[in-house]
């Protein structure tokens, strides 16, 4: 087994090798956002971490008025739009392996 020190990381090698690798990928998918249905490219929304303590996750944004665009289904079909969590992993606050993070509203589901 790794140690918490290892796992972290690796984390850090491998999201750091992923965003340089993926960047022109995420330079063209925000564009394409940002063309399909304007600002802002990025959705954010809190959700627990380590402890229940709050993070703001990122991800390109996939919806419009409460539906999801063409561009949006796209990215979502092709994984494209959970790319900026790489960011996340690489602050510290997900690891790119392990649980996903949970909607804030579904955490009493789980800590009752």
């Amino acid at each position: 087994m790794y140690s918490r020190f290892g796992k972290r990381s690796l984390d850090v090698v491998l999201s750091l090798f992923a965003l340089l690798l993926m960047g022109p990928v995420m330079v063209l998918t925000a564009f394409a956002v940002l063309l399909s249905s304007g600002p802002p490219v990025l959705f954010r929304q809190d959700r627990p971490g380590r402890g229940g303590r709050p993070f703001t996750i990122f991800k390109f944004r996939t919806m419009t008025d409460g539906r999801i665009t063409p561009v949006g289904a796209w990215l979502r079909r092709m994984s494209l739009d959970e790319l900026p969590q790489l960011l996340n992993v690489l602050h510290g606050d997900m690891s790119l392996v392990g649980p996903r993070p949970l909607r804030m509203d579904y955490l009493s589901r789980y800590n009752a």
